[in-house]
């Protein structure tokens, strides 16, 4: 898409935390028009004057250069879901509340971030450790289009350190590891004929149903891995079938996401849905992988995620939910999630953070960047 005439947006970074999610938040980024915002977080980070920065695409990357023994990524995606008529934000001072599209998920970790740059960024801080942030777009899309990935492919080297933290919403607990997703389209073959004479067809919608009936009676597993619970999920998400009103239809689609618990590598996860309708491709109907990614184990007994889970006070537990903790846990950096943003209000019309959670996320942060002790090495 192309970015609106203009300069962008002024962040300010010595803004509270509340009000910086609010600026970000007002600047719509769903995937794909992320530009704008890019720019205001580039310019904002530029005018520190401590840190080092790159821009690749619409991933804005930015690093102290210290000479610290240990070095700390903290890392945060910059797009949205639509806009659903939640942007601009609006403040529910009697509830607590914030409101807008991204709040959750996931501007006012980002929020934190730049608050984290903003204090450490600039030239005499003293940060316990070395820092790396990546403001990165395409999160919210099919994993081949994700920022990260291309500096991973590109800029390895900006990912590498002790610790990542992806601060996507977990309600400011620590949330360990991530789910796999795996996503087949299911294609049922039909053969088309006029409705009124539908015994010379066969009705491909109609040789969906032991698809829909086989995930309706699906058990999900759930495995305990280090202790965290992870439940898995199969389950229908896109069905499109039908011609027009007087025929009968010759082809049914039925899209099938995967959550699969971080025990499965990606072919055991299509090994396991090819089992789970064996019956159905047995009988004609074929399968296509539209998008894969693997999931990450727990990590959190390597030192530098035990020191973080210990500075943070509470009982981990595991992301059920694929974020990209798992490219960072491929390139062996223990990564864990940690946000102000509560998950189960990512993606929804009426998205909110709780006001409350702000701050406590930002000082526990401080506090861990600031405390040699936090290291773990």
């Amino acid at each position: 898409m192309t970015a609106p005439a203009g300069p962008p947006p002024v962040l300010d970074l010595s803004a509270d935390v509340l009000a910086l999610t609010r600026a970000l938040v007002d600047v719509p980024s769903a995937s794909g028009s992320e530009r704008v915002l890019a720019d205001a977080v580039e310019a904002a980070l530029r005018a520190l004057g401590g840190l080092e920065v790159v821009r690749v695409g619409d991933t804005v990357l930015a690093r102290t250069n210290l000479d610290r023994p240990s070095r700390v990524v903290l890392a945060g995606h910059l797009d949205t879901v639509p806009v659903a008529g939640n942007v601009p934000s609006r403040v529910d001072g009697a509830a607590g509340l914030l409101y807008g599209c991204g709040t959750s998920d996931m501007k006012a970790g980002d929020a934190v971030m730049l608050r984290l740059a903003g204090r450490f960024g600039v030239p005499g801080a003293a940060p316990a450790h070395d820092l790396t942030f990546v403001f990165y777009d395409n999160e919210e899309v099919e994993a081949t289009r994700n920022g990260l990935g291309r500096v991973a492919r590109e800029l390895r080297g900006w990912l590498y350190g002790d610790l990542a933290i992806l601060l996507e919403p977990t309600d400011g607990a620590v949330e360990g590891g991530c789910q796999g997703t795996l996503r087949v389209v299911l294609d049922v073959p039909g053969r088309r004929a006029h409705s009124a004479r539908s015994w010379l067809g066969v009705n491909a919608v109609h040789g969906a149903a032991g698809i829909l009936a086989a995930l309706a009676a699906y058990p999900a597993r759930e495995v305990e891995i280090d202790g965290l619970q992870y439940r898995e999920g199969l389950n229908a998400v896109r069905i499109e079938g039908g011609v027009a009103g007087n025929v009968v239809p010759d082809s049914c689609r039925v899209t099938v996401n995967f959550r699969f618990a971080p025990d499965r590598d990606e072919d055991q996860a299509l090994a396991h849905v090819r089992e789970v309708f064996a019956e159905a491709l047995a009988a004609g109907v074929t399968l296509e992988v539209t998008d894969s990614a693997g999931g990450a184990l727990p990590g959190l007994s390597e030192p530098a995620a035990a020191a973080f889970v210990a500075a943070v006070g509470r009982p981990a537990r595991a992301k059920l939910g694929w974020t990209d903790v798992a490219r960072f846990a491929a390139f062996g950096i223990p990564a864990l999630n940690y946000g102000p943003g509560d998950p189960q209000q990512a993606h929804t019309v009426d998205e909110h953070v709780r006001i409350d959670r702000l701050q406590p996320a930002e000082d526990a942060l401080v506090a861990y960047l600031t405390d040699p002790r936090g290291s773990g090495t």
